[in-house]
């Protein structure tokens, strides 16, 4: 648990980049502040098991930091009054013999200014925020430079499969070999996303907008392809897919022309999948969240943690969390788990 714990001066710079972000989204974001009593600090058995209880009644996307030795804040996005009530009530559990009082906010309420003032320490904290910067602007450099090295190798190494599924694509069905559709990619910017055409051309997309619709609104029974133990989450019969189209979805053929995009500098090599317009009609506040932190990628942790048996929910929190966590290190390691997710793919369909 501690390691989920952020420092303070970790937790007051993404409580700045939370307060920015909730300045720009309109999205609602509170605080909660968890003070120990004094006179219970000592019981260690009891401050591990609050601290169990802190981690099973949070969000992945909740914010958890020291604010002092006896005080943790938890940033809560997307959380409004209601909402951060309903979690202090989670909490106490109804239980009067807690170790600790709690302190709530909802921005902009003056505990938001009364934390970011820092009292103490102003200067520390600047300096601290001026090398996080500094450093998340180096690590966003090195990233864009493994997408241009990676991207022209992938655009080398899978010339031949290119050029093969093309002419597969163009002999077998009429149409245009990439198909060509507009996506939001960072700061929900669109730019048009390219894919080799895995479907005859023309055909209506009531069929997936429906799929999206249920997938987003949680109506798993309805979209459910496998069964109760191995849920699939993915149109396995789709009438409108080619033959040619199964078999380079199979593969994951069909991404390959992605390469362009990440050349170009709309996506990266690893990231969240950028989404349709008419799925983003269907988000819900907080899952905005996935397109507006970080660019889209060609593959990323749902790929390689999810795939198609994972919920939508469960899909954008593992997006937030790669979001929350990126390194380089970690896009070195989901590159590695997606190539044996395409050598393996139980999934893809």
């Amino acid at each position: 648990m501690e390691a989920n714990i952020l420092s303070k001066d970790q937790f007051l710079y993404r409580l700045r980049i939370e307060k920015r972000r909730a300045d720009r989204s309109k999205l609602p974001l509170s605080v909660a502040l968890l003070s120990f009593r004094e006179e219970r600090l000592g019981e260690r058995q009891l401050t591990q098991k609050f601290l169990n209880s802190l981690l099973k009644n949070t969000r992945e996307t909740d914010i958890k930091g020291w604010v002092d030795q006896n005080v943790i804040g938890l940033i809560l996005p997307d959380t409004n009054e209601q909402g951060v009530q309903s979690f202090v009530n989670k909490i106490l559990n109804g239980n009067g013999d807690t170790p600790y009082s709690v302190t709530v906010g909802t921005y902009p309420d003056d505990l938001f200014q009364k934390l970011l003032s820092e009292q103490g320490q102003p200067d520390l904290l600047l300096i601290d925020l001026d090398k996080s910067f500094k450093t998340r602007r180096i690590q966003n450099t090195l990233k864009r430079g493994m997408d241009i090295i990676g991207s022209l190798f992938g655009i080398f190494l899978s010339l031949p499969l290119m050029i093969g599924a093309a002419l597969a694509i163009k002999i077998t069905s009429p149409g245009p070999t990439i198909f060509r559709q507009y996506r939001f990619g960072k700061g929900g910017i669109r730019f048009p996303f390219y894919k080799f055409r895995s479907m005859y051309w023309s055909v209506d997309d009531k069929i997936h907008r429906e799929y999206v619709a249920n997938l987003i609104e949680g109506n798993l029974e309805e979209i459910n392809e496998g069964d109760a133990e191995k849920p699939l989450y993915k149109m396995k019969s789709d009438p409108r897919v080619t033959q040619v189209g199964k078999i380079i979805r199979k593969t994951s053929i069909d991404e390959l022309p992605q390469f362009f995009n990440v050349l170009k500098g709309e996506m990266s090599l690893v990231g969240p999948r950028p989404p349709l317009p008419y799925e983003v009609e269907k988000y819900k506040p907080w899952h905005l969240r996935r397109v507006l932190e970080v660019k889209p990628g060609m593959t990323g942790l749902w790929q390689v943690d999810g795939r198609s048996r994972t919920s939508f929910d469960d899909m954008v929190r593992l997006d937030l969390r790669y979001a929350q966590n990126w390194s380089l290190w970690l896009d070195i390691k989901i590159l590695l788990k997606t190539v044996r997710a395409v050598l393996r793919p139980k999934g893809a369909l």
